[in-house]
């Protein structure tokens, strides 16, 4: 069973526009999601599988709902007992351990706010998310290197009272051990208000173009999340969902925790640690029978590289990909190796789905992130506010409601910078698309990464899709840099896959490829050769980095 007719209107549509025009969230004003799902799984099928944990050390541990709810409950007691409560705010930074679903969900019972981090954050880093988030307590792996930095940025920030990690360390609470001290029934005396526009988490972003942001996501955010796992990526009752993403990051929300819950599927978590390695990844998949897959489009690039033939794909039902645009090339040949069609979908650490290739009701067409989510009126708008013409690029705001499910309630305790994107009865994403006549989006790129040049624009993911096709480039990126004849010219920043040197005359064969590829005026004027792109601790290319050092 699942709980997804307790939430919706419905889940059996004739096609799209019904969907689109007729799926409703019901939700409670009381609702939530570690009492109203987890508990209730617990109380209704305590033995249904939730999550399957193991690692690089061949530990493994399944989880069911009774075991998520007893241990919850107790983590629940372990941070009463500290003072932790209501509102305040807990830094989560625990990778791919099974602990942070129990103590995710046992924050969300006492109504306290987690703050998932990455492992990879610097001292300077964790003092200004302590700062800005007034936390109160550390929750962490047990990493030298990381937990220096966290006793060394609590000493420096006065709200940081306790710090606590998976065993035994100097100047940390043992938090299993605590734990295990605890009662297995939620404290009596404890009591706390429920509402659906409590604030359950809140997400640093990136930081792509500036300094990280604090998005801050509801109770009622959660539910937003069937559409992403029951109508995306097609989560299924008793399956098993393997998204690879590590917990500090948003899409774990969107693949590791929430509708997947909710459509009764467990979770499948692989804690590896060091370099990525496509054959462990794929033995994991094989080994454990994952049914529904996602993965950002470089994982895929990984796995083109890899013998596919020799691993058992055969539980998968559908592959699904997010976090950046897919390009058709690496569709392609993963269609042709295994079979399977890649599911695009699109959104933010701010939203749900925003849209997707939704598999029930529509098509694929490699390259495009697919139509609207049904909790969205996505409209696209020029640099006056105004809706573009169909064809036309514009920049993708979603008009809001109240309630406006699966959206963030607004930048964390700053309401001037929530009014830079939500204005004017709209919430700005900051991202361009285009939308063709039959209704499906198509991703050009950041609004701040547009290139003008001689009077066009360029989107850098055109250039960068075309140069992806080329067999010498594993990764790239099309930044702007001044001219004074064209404003700007494209240049192209490419890291050479294995056997190919950088040359004069791979330059000019990487610029015809482009021209021969999309329009000829789009080629890259310039092209640099590097080891590695710069990117976030998140794995984006920054992009802004590349233009300020042209710059310098």
């Amino acid at each position: 069973m699942n709980l997804l007719e307790r939430f919706t209107n419905s889940l059996h549509f004739k096609d799209y526009n019904d969907f689109y025009n007729n799926f409703k969230l019901k939700v409670p004003a009381d609702f939530n999601y570690a009492y109203d799902v987890v508990d209730e799984y617990a109380r209704l099928e305590p033995d249904k599988r939730a999550l399957v944990w193991c690692d690089d050390n061949e530990n493994e541990r399944t989880f069911t709902f009774g075991d998520i709810k007893l241990i919850s409950d107790k983590t629940a007691n372990f941070f009463l007992s500290l003072g932790i409560g209501k509102g305040d705010t807990v830094l989560v930074i625990l990778q791919r351990r099974h602990e942070y679903w129990t103590t995710l969900m046992a924050l969300s019972k006492i109504g306290a706010v987690a703050i998932p981090a990455t492992h990879m954050l610097m001292e300077k880093d964790l003092v200004y998310r302590m700062e800005k988030a007034n936390i109160k307590m550390v929750v962490s792996v047990n990493e030298d290197e990381l937990c220096d930095n966290i006793l060394k940025a609590a000493q420096k920030v006065p709200c940081v009272k306790y710090t606590a990690c998976v065993g035994k360390r100097d100047g940390f609470l043992d938090l299993d051990a605590e734990i295990n001290k605890q009662s297995a029934t939620l404290c009596s005396s404890y009591r706390t208000e429920r509402k659906a526009e409590d604030t359950i988490l809140v997400y640093f972003t990136s930081g792509t173009t500036g300094m990280p942001k604090m998005v801050a996501l509801s109770q009622r955010y959660t539910l937003g999340h069937i559409v992403t796992a029951r109508f995306w990526l097609n989560c299924m009752d008793d399956g098993l969902h393997f998204t690879l993403a590590e917990t500090g990051w948003a899409k774990a929300s969107w693949g590791k925790l929430f509708g997947q819950w909710l459509c009764g599927s467990a979770i499948f978590v692989y804690d590896f640690h060091g370099k990525f390695n496509p054959e462990d990844l794929l033995n994991h998949v094989s080994k454990y029978k994952i049914t529904t897959f996602c993965a950002p489009p470089t994982v895929y690039r990984f796995m083109i590289k890899a013998d596919l033939s020799k691993y058992d794909l055969s539980s998968i039902k559908y592959m699904m990909t997010a976090g950046e645009a897919l390009n058709p090339e690496i569709y392609r040949q993963i269609m042709m190796k295994t079979g399977h069609a890649i599911y695009e979908g699109f959104g933010q650490t701010e939203t749900t789905v925003v849209c997707g290739t939704f598999s029930q009701f529509m098509e694929i067409r490699p390259g495009s992130m697919g139509r609207p989510s049904p909790l969205y009126y996505v409209q696209l708008l020029n640099n006056e506010d105004k809706p573009v013409e169909q064809g036309e690029t514009g920049e993708i705001c979603i008009r809001l409601r109240d309630p406006q499910e699966g959206l963030f309630s607004g930048y964390y305790h700053d309401p001037d910078l929530t009014k830079t994107v939500k204005y004017d009865g709209y919430y700005h994403l900051g991202d361009l698309a285009f939308c063709d006549s039959d209704g499906y989006y198509w991703f050009v790129g950041r609004k701040d990464d547009i290139i003008k040049s001689s009077g066009y624009r360029i989107g850098p993911f055109e250039v960068e899709s075309a140069l992806m096709e080329h067999p010498a480039v594993l990764e790239c990126a099309i930044t702007a840099v001044p001219d004074e004849l064209r404003g700007q010219i494209v240049k192209a920043t490419v890291v050479l896959a294995k056997g190919y040197e950088a040359s004069e005359t791979l330059v000019k064969e990487l610029q015809n490829h482009v021209k021969k590829t999309t329009a000829p005026y789009k080629y890259p004027r310039i092209v640099e050769f590097v080891k590695e792109l710069p990117k976030t601790i998140s794995g984006k290319i920054r992009r802004i980095e590349i233009r300020e050092n042209d710059m310098n």
